[in-house]
């Protein structure tokens, strides 16, 4: 699981989202700016109702009230213009800070290697990406707003009140105290526990996302029942730990009603007995209970804005989890773009583990020449998969070199290594677009000819023109409406489009008829000719034909050479050899 720098604290992760706010600095200015104007019609208005009151009811003095009621009336329409820029102001860069933190995030995870994509869950990227990313844009628009808007006018208020009347001010602020520390209460208990809930929900859309993926396989195997139990689980799981949520509101809310009300109740005795007494005049008293109203409500919302500041902090939290990750596989200070290559790759002493002190690979040395083919065979886990994945980098070696016609894979760029890579693999990845998108994909600006030859040449051009609307025609989510061969031969028409110099395939044809076995070798001999071709082995005819043979023991390279000279100086070769011989269309060895 992906976990969090707890180094940061909330003051420096909430400072950190922020700092997303920094390139909308004016319009940030003029929300506050229109918040200071909305705060002070705010406190103006208790004064014309003391006013009208006053001068205007008890004074007997009818233009006056209705001067008074004009002015109200022309101050709430002025509020309500201003409420309205504000707002919108507020939610556009509420908007650009989430807009800016998607990209970031999707920018971060096209770089992390995929040793971090290996062990996080996609559920909890995704999560994170969405609601947490959202959490993060209230926190910058409207919550904020609300606090500093808070904090304004409880000044304001305050010192309002002591030039009225300083003896009903103390009365009045000593609801304050306990009304802030019920606020600080509630945030600290909420804090850990939002955490929780968001990451229980990470692991809720990640039994769903998983789920819907593997539909096909549950109802293969009739695993329905189960699968349903294993989501209400971590449901019930997510559901206890917001029912725990809601008790912890349901008892602040009240305390912070209380607390209010008791204020009230002591304003309304206190004032009442001055009017009573002559010291106070109604107007004022009205006056007063209307400042009271304005005191408290920006401290109840705090009460309610505390929380939010609690969600987000762990959000941010979360979030800068991904953005803090360390790139594994990262460009070089002072990288060069590998020029076109020939395609010479060397393995120089090379080892990896994906722990240090568990080495997977060992010691690895080989030349592959132009051209040539390089068939590697092992057993599940000798490092077949690890060995490709180091030529195109997607995880570094611990030890030695990859050299690429005499460079030194570490000391390119990444993307001018891999846009020389074309790969094969026997579980086709295709995207839920068009068929024209998913070849085109390594090329987005081939032309449609291009694109039309590079499917002639994979075979596919004919199966492509009998379906309902030829290129244009729409795949299922990882290409599930197409049959096996035909992903294949659209995953070999997108590799021949790109024009690499290396391939790297994983037995196209396992897993296919002997008809369409013949369309797919029939496109990957063109794929394959005058490139340097990395295939992970298990056919009799692939190896036959290959010009150096890699056998793989536990991660070392145990036997190398062509087909006759491993039959000559290699046992187990020869063992896997002679079960080919019996079985050539079936496994041929348990070790394979």
């Amino acid at each position: 699981m992906l976990q969090s720098d707890n180094t940061q604290t909330d003051f420096h992760i909430l400072r950190r989202c922020f700092g997303y706010l920094r390139p909308y600095l004016r319009m940030v200015v003029g929300i506050y700016l229109t918040m200071l104007l909305i705060n002070s019609g705010s406190a103006v208005v208790p004064q014309l109702i003391r006013w009208g009151i006053d001068a205007g009811i008890y004074g007997g003095d009818l233009p006056l009230l209705a001067r008074a009621t004009l002015l109200l009336l022309g101050l709430g329409l002025l509020q309500g213009v201003v409420t309205f820029y504000q707002g919108k102001w507020s939610e556009i860069t509420s908007q650009n800070v989430a807009y800016d933190l998607r990209n970031a995030l999707v920018q971060k995870l096209a770089a992390l290697s995929f040793s971090f994509h290996d062990r996080t869950e996609a559920g909890q990227i995704l999560t994170r990406a969405m609601q947490d990313v959202e959490r993060i844009r209230f926190l910058t628009g409207r919550a904020v707003l609300r606090i500093v808007e808070g904090a304004v006018l409880i000044l304001l208020t305050t010192a309002i009140l002591f030039w009225m009347n300083w003896r009903l001010a103390l009365l009045v602020l000593l609801i304050v105290p306990p009304l802030l520390y019920r606020a600080y209460q509630y945030g600290r208990v909420f804090r850990p526990l939002s955490f929780q809930i968001q990451d229980q929900l990470g692991q809720l859309t990640t039994q769903l996302e998983q789920n819907l993926r593997g539909i096909r396989i549950v109802k293969a195997f009739a695993q329905e029942e189960s699968e349903i139990s294993r989501f209400e689980a971590e449901n019930r799981q997510w559901f206890d730990l917001s029912q725990k949520s809601v008790r912890v509101q349901a008892v602040n809310a009240p305390l912070l009603d209380l607390i209010a009300n008791v204020g009230t109740v002591g304003i309304l005795g206190y004032g009442g007995w001055l009017v009573i007494d002559g010291a106070l005049t109604m107007g004022e008293l009205v006056a007063f209970m209307t400042y009271l109203g304005m005191l408290v409500r920006p401290i109840r919302n705090m009460g309610r804005i505390i929380p939010i500041l609690a969600i987000a902090a762990s959000a941010g939290e979360r979030v800068f989890a991904i953005l803090d990750a360390p790139e594994e596989v990262a460009d070089a200070p002072g990288a060069t773009p590998l020029p076109r290559l020939r395609g010479r790759v060397q393995f120089d002493h090379v080892f990896f583990g994906y722990q240090p002190d568990h080495p997977i690979l060992h010691d690895i040395t080989f030349t592959a020449e132009p051209g040539q083919v390089i068939a590697i065979m092992g057993a599940t886990g000798s490092g077949k998969s690890t060995l490709i994945n180091l030529i195109a980098r997607f995880y570094e070696p611990t030890r030695g070199r990859i050299l690429l016609d005499g460079h030194d894979s570490q000391q390119t760029t990444l993307s001018s290594l891999r846009r020389q890579i074309g790969f094969v693999m026997q579980d086709t990845l295709l995207f839920a677009a068009s068929i024209r998108q998913n070849i085109a994909f390594g090329s987005p600006q081939a032309s449609e000819a291009e694109i039309i030859q590079a499917a002639q040449d994979a075979q596919a051009h004919e199966f492509i023109m009998a379906m309902p609307e030829g290129y244009d025609t729409r795949v299922g989510e990882r290409g599930v409406t197409l049959s096996g061969g035909q992903k294949q031969r659209l995953s070999i028409a997108r590799a021949l489009l790109t024009n690499p110099r290396l391939l790297i395939l994983d037995d196209a044809t396992a897993s296919v008829d002997s008809q369409t076995e013949q369309l797919i070798q029939q496109a990957l001999e063109r794929l394959m000719r005058g490139r340097t071709t990395f295939i992970i082995a298990h056919r009799h005819s692939t190896i036959q034909q290959a010009d150096l043979i890699l056998l793989l023991e536990s991660g070392r390279v145990t036997a190398q050479g062509k087909h006759e000279e491993l039959l000559a100086s290699s046992s187990l070769y020869q063992q896997i050899y002679e079960l080919q011989t019996e079985r050539r269309n079936s496994p041929i060895h348990p070790l394979l």
